[in-house]
């Protein structure tokens, strides 16, 4: 393949999944750490973060890594509870600072472009304590948090992320309590938590384009996941509009208030509307924006961050008994395609990524379009016979050459 001039190689890592040294030079704790620590069912052989790849005190390898792929691109998170250990400005933990700033320098040393992300799941404890995602308090603390992180790296940081994959962690961390901090208010927890989370990354967009953007010439926005949701049967009215509201669940849900009108998807609404009367609720389970917060969310996002790993068929699934939950609230099911290759959840489907590009295009007036995560995972132990990644990678391009997507 001939890869455009300028065409970006980048690589990225999460803070609580490489650094290690959870209690190093007064880091305060996180919510994944008591998360691990109490071990039990949910924690994949009690394995802790504690430890992970030790970036924390071997940045100086990792770096050799970078250039050795001969990365242009680096995306990684910000610890915010090794920056502010109880999450607030009231105690600034000057060794975090310095750890961050020796990687953003390194970065630029060697002419790799540093892509920050401000939240990457791991919420200082202290904050969840106190309610965390759940409670609207939340919004101005990460405010002035990432406010903190443009004003001490802003000068050499010119790609912002705010929040990684927020509909994700609603779902896992607040609804099923699959992830941490392990709440599991099950058709309430992940809808109150996207509400406060939407209005955080908002009000942080709007800090950075009226106190820093003038002067530090950055951008801001924030990383979506996406599953591709392919109707199971393409001539079914019922899985075609099935289809549409897994993405509409899934991904519009954070991305067209952010990038269209500042408000969730009709679709969205009118359904949790509906099972929330069957199942006794006075109101929609799902809060709704004020107009001045409308105005406040829409246009908050200076490119569009995607994260695409695989695909799933969708049918549609009635949701008969008013069941509480997301998946029951779109009345949806996802299955994956037995002739799929891959390892555990995720399934090898390169066409998807196609399909998720060419929807974004046509759905957000064709905006600037970085993916900030794609891969494939490892067996454990990971096999020294790595055709199945580089094959990954391959139909992954082909793919992507088909449409006008590449450019950096």
């Amino acid at each position: 393949m001939a890869f455009p001039a300028g065409f970006g190689w980048g690589a990225a890592t999460a803070a609580y999944q490489v650094e290690g040294g959870w209690d190093a030079d007064g880091r305060g704790p996180c919510v994944w750490d008591t998360f691990t620590h109490q071990g039990g069912e949910r924690v994949f052989k009690n394995q802790t973060g504690d430890v992970a790849c030790g970036s924390y005190t071997l940045w100086e390898e990792d770096l050799k890594c970078i250039k050795q792929l001969g990365l242009t691109h680096y995306r990684f998170s910000i610890s915010w509870s090794r920056l502010l250990p109880d999450g607030t400005t009231g105690f600034i933990n000057q060794k975090g600072v310095d750890y961050y700033n020796k990687i953003i320098d390194d970065l630029l040393t060697n002419g790799v472009t540093p892509v920050v992300t401000l939240y990457h799941f791991d919420l200082p404890q202290a904050l969840e304590d106190q309610g965390g995602w759940l409670s609207e308090a939340i919004i101005e603390v990460f405010d002035k948090y990432a406010q903190f992180c443009f004003s001490t790296f802003g000068n050499r940081v010119r790609q912002w992320i705010t929040i990684n994959e927020p509909n994700v962690l609603c779902a896992m961390g607040y609804d099923l309590g699959f992830f941490a901090p392990g709440v599991s208010q099950i058709g309430t927890g992940g809808y109150q938590a996207a509400h406060n989370m939407i209005k955080a990354h908002a009000r942080a967009w709007h800090s950075y384009d009226s106190l820093f953007r003038e002067k530090q010439k950055g951008m801001v926005s924030l990383s979506l996941f996406c599953i591709w949701p392919q109707p199971e049967n393409p001539n079914s009215v019922l899985d075609q509009k099935a289809a549409e509201r897994a993405i509409n669940f899934q991904f519009d849900f954070f991305a067209k208030p952010i990038f269209i009108d500042g408000d969730y998807p009709e679709l969205v609404k009118s359904q949790i509307a509906s099972m929330s009367e069957k199942q006794g609720y006075p109101s929609s389970r799902l809060s709704k924006f004020t107009e001045e917060e409308k105005k406040m969310i829409k246009g908050t996002a200076d490119f569009f961050a995607v994260q695409y790993y695989t695909t799933r068929f969708i049918r549609h699934k009635e949701n008969k008994e008013a069941e509480l939950g997301i998946l029951q609230d779109a009345e949806i099911e996802l299955f994956s395609d037995p002739s799929w290759k891959g390892v555990g959840w995720v399934r090898v489907v390169p066409w998807g990524i196609r399909k998720l590009l060419n929807y974004i295009k046509d759905t957000y007036n064709n905006p600037v379009i970085y993916i900030t995560e794609n891969g494939f995972p490892q067996d454990d132990p990971p096999s020294i016979d790595d055709t199945q990644r580089w094959e990954c990678f391959r139909q992954t391009f082909e793919e992507l050459f088909k449409g006008s997507f590449i450019s950096i």
